[in-house]
């Protein structure tokens, strides 16, 4: 199984960071996972993920980045 992949989009203006995690999920295998760094809650990515079945845990860090894991199903 590979590594977890990680996607550093922190410091990047809209759309960058939405364009970036769309393309990681894209890639996924069912069953990998994925995990966004973010500046911000990515709230229209979320909506997105809900419509297309991906699982995610939201957690903002003590750093006050946003982490992001997103796993396909």
């Amino acid at each position: 199984m590979n590594a977890p992949a990680i996607v550093d989009a922190r410091g990047m203006e809209p759309p960058v960071p939405f364009e970036m995690a769309m393309e990681a999920v894209a890639d996924l295998a069912p069953g990998q996972t994925v995990t966004l760094l973010l500046d911000r809650m990515p709230n229209p990515l979320f909506r997105i993920l809900d419509r297309d079945g991906y699982r995610y845990t939201p957690t903002v860090r003590d750093d006050a980045v946003v982490e992001v894991l997103i796993e396909r199903p």
